[in-house]
């Protein structure tokens, strides 16, 4: 029998609402993550999106998997792991074990990836300072829901770890693992997997649903290799504008979109344009 999914239908907060579900999108009609804002704003976005929706991930990449495995061991919450005992998944019985993971709503890690898991969550749960923040009283993976008061769209966020500061301000902490968490290296990983729109998007959704008028949002990077390095950050306020103002545009492209019935993908520039080289690539060593 097909367990029915249990419908969204008021704005709030769902703290018991499973990962999948979350994902699979409870809103009758359809609503609006931090990563389908993202993906509008792309080049061909909207078909993208309107893809993405229709074809949703069936399977997952073992980065993906070893990332939800340590959220999963350090916020004590989501999705179960279930350890693969095998180098690899070209057996059959590995294969099997894997699929049977997928299939229970498990993230499947390889027992090698598994003792990486384990030292990364002990690393990060022993940093003099992600370690407080991830450890601190709150209800990890909740997931919010809100209508948009510009535009109407129903939009939604999962916060890894809401907790309170000393002065009782609403602080979102986000666990991201990372190849380096140096600074210039999260930089570069800000600009391109616009965790400065997910920041603010996130901010938003506190503040829509009254959990706090200014809350703060904090990320810790830790490295997948050893000795699982770690950094925790703040987005500066330009940054922040620049997410905010992205999200509007992402907010609008949707609505219009939505209510068209047609995701365009039409930004791929002129067909037969005449198209040169990036401005980095050198050319006057030959």
């Amino acid at each position: 029998m097909t367990q029915t999914m249990p419908a969204v239908t008021s704005p709030g907060v769902y703290p018991d609402m499973d990962e999948a579900t979350y994902h699979a999108d409870p809103v009758p009609g359809g609503s609006l993550s931090s990563g389908g804002a993202r993906t509008l704003l792309e080049p061909g976005g909207p078909a993208k999106f309107a893809y993405r929706r229709q074809h949703p991930r069936t399977t997952n990449t073992k980065a993906f998997d070893l990332g939800h495995a340590v959220h999963t061991e350090v916020l004590g919450v989501g999705a179960g792991v279930k350890v693969v005992d095998a180098s690899d998944c070209r057996t059959n019985p590995a294969r099997q074990d894997r699929d049977d993971a997928y299939a229970a709503g498990q993230v499947p890690v390889l027992a090698e990836d598994y003792r990486r898991v384990r030292q990364m969550a002990a690393a990060i749960l022993n940093h003099h300072a992600a370690g407080p923040l991830l450890t601190a009283e709150g209800r990890a993976e909740q997931s919010l829901f809100w209508i948009d008061p510009d535009t109407g769209v129903w939009c939604r966020a999962r916060h890894d770890k809401p907790i309170r500061d000393r002065s009782g301000r609403l602080v979102v902490v986000d666990l991201k693992s990372c190849e380096s968490a140096d600074e210039r290296s999260v930089q570069r990983s800000i600009a391109k997997y616009g965790y400065h729109q997910q920041d603010q998007w996130y901010r938003r959704a506190a503040q829509q649903l009254g959990l706090d008028d200014d809350p703060g949002f904090v990320f810790v990077f830790v490295e997948k290799d050893p000795p699982h390095l770690i950094s925790v950050k703040q987005i500066d306020a330009e940054a922040l504008e620049v997410g905010r103002r992205r999200n509007n545009a992402a907010l609008h492209r949707y609505a219009e979109c939505d209510r068209a019935g047609v995701w365009p993908a039409t930004d791929y520039g002129d067909d037969f344009a005449e198209i040169s080289l990036p401005p980095y690539y050198p050319t006057q060593e030959f």
